[in-house]
């Protein structure tokens, strides 16, 4: 990962300092589900395997992407949702330019934004297979959560190893996308560096961007659609930003929804040649998505996004799938050329200008 550059750093204000990081692990530590049950012998079994698992992955992606991120194949780390819960805070607290945590005594407020974050990191921990952290305390890494392989192959009603290898194939893409293109991370790290800074705004400013929030959600019911992020958390973020911070947030959710997108390309590509039931896995694993959940999960989804998050799988997808098909892998490449050749806003869902706009 390259180093942030002195005036993305510089502009780090305010968000990762009202947070008290270390009782947000707490917190999280505290309230998270213990996973399936399982046999110390499954659950070593699972650990075992995901970590070949995962070396096993790294040569068809980068034979199917053409992305090279040198000769050595980083380790994956093995860990359950404790485990993630704590690499996640800290990953948390690099990202949004919080302190390093001290002897000092913090404070209230620390205090209970803490306890809500660790709350919401609880609540994630139950349903993440994995993550490329490009932010981690011992640099890039990649997690797989255990727990949440062993519950979700047995809802599914899957093959364990197919459907090991088949999330392998998803993560490790992303390790790929961020270690043969260092750039980034950095990219990220200064779009959050805009994102997290102090707005300074004043009453009026935000009540004016509301009642425009408002009205436009009303136009959307009333079956004028819109833009898949302009709803829930994200879409009230959007409504309370200036005009830097909402190009920012913007930057990361089509950076996301590429970088998703992409991933889940190479899985349905590579998966015929190397996972036996990979149509039985995508199938169900699909029908997961879409199914129904409870009053309380629907809530919870919307206020963190979740389903702006599957958006960005299908609709990153269908982006990459549509580009490839027209012009080959080999030239699709040239979005991991540098920030200008990402798609923009539009072009997501109109992939025919972005292959006009940069090939």
């Amino acid at each position: 990962m390259q180093p942030m550059s002195p005036p993305a750093q510089q502009t780090r204000l305010s968000v990762g300092r009202a947070v008290d990081w270390r009782f947000a692990a707490t917190v999280g530590e505290k309230l998270a589900r213990p996973g399936p049950a399982a046999t110390e012998y499954t659950r070593r079994q699972a650990v075992e395997q995901l970590t070949e698992l995962s070396r096993r992955a790294e040569v068809p992606v980068r034979e199917l992407t053409g992305l090279n991120e040198g000769d050595q194949i980083p380790e994956a780390r093995i860990v359950d949702r404790r485990e993630w819960i704590r690499s996640a805070t800290e990953s948390m607290r690099v990202m949004t330019g919080g302190e390093q945590p001290d002897g000092n005594r913090p404070s209230f407020a620390g205090r209970i934004t803490g306890a809500q974050t660790g709350a919401v990191l609880a609540f994630v921990s139950q349903g993440i297979l994995g993550q490329y952290d490009p932010f981690g305390p011992h640099g890039g890494e990649l997690l797989l959560v255990y727990p949440n392989v062993i519950a979700v192959e047995r809802q599914l009603r899957v093959r364990p190893t197919d459907f090991r290898m088949w999330v392998c194939l998803h993560e490790v893409t992303h390790r790929v996308q961020f270690r043969a293109n260092p750039w980034l991370a950095d990219h990220m790290s200064q779009s959050l560096a805009v994102l997290t800074e102090e707005p300074g705004n004043d009453v009026g400013e935000l009540v004016g961007r509301l009642a425009e929030y408002v009205r436009d959600r009303r136009a959307a019911a009333d079956g004028s659609g819109g833009d898949p992020y302009s709803s829930g958390v994200i879409g009230l973020m959007r409504a309370v930003q200036a005009e830097p911070q909402r190009r920012a947030l913007d930057q990361l959710l089509v950076l996301g929804t590429l970088l998703e997108g992409h991933a889940e390309h190479v899985m349905d590509a590579v998966g015929p040649a190397v996972v036996p039931s990979v149509a039985v896995i995508r199938s169900r694993f699909d029908e997961r998505r879409r199914r129904s959940q409870p009053p309380l999960q629907r809530l919870l989804r919307a206020l963190l996004g979740v389903d702006a998050k599957m958006s960005q799988y299908t609709r990153g997808k269908a982006f990459v799938d549509h580009v490839v098909a027209r012009v080959g892998m080999a030239r699709f490449n040239a979005i991991w050329s540098g920030p200008e050749n990402l798609p923009l806003p539009a072009e997501i869902d109109e992939p025919q200008l972005w292959i006009d706009r940069v090939l």
